[in-house]
């Protein structure tokens, strides 16, 4: 088995599972109680069940550091 892993300033939110061996982008933000089931690519905001990418965040997110 591989552990679930992320890149630097991903935000997983409370109640959120990843299942192993998935991987989650950097700067990635994964919405509360997802089911993360496959990899997440980097800059995006997913969520749901099974997990999905609901769009791409904006540069003035990324920079931030903050979903809106």
């Amino acid at each position: 088995n591989r552990p679930a892993t992320s890149g630097e300033g991903v935000i997983i939110s409370r109640g959120a599972a990843m299942l192993a061996p998935v991987i989650v982008g950097a700067g990635s933000r994964i919405g509360a109680n997802a089911v993360v089931t496959k990899d997440v690519p980097a800059g995006v905001v997913a969520a749901g069940n099974p997990c999905r990418v609901l769009r791409p965040m904006t540069a003035e997110e990324l920079a931030a550091g903050e979903p809106d």
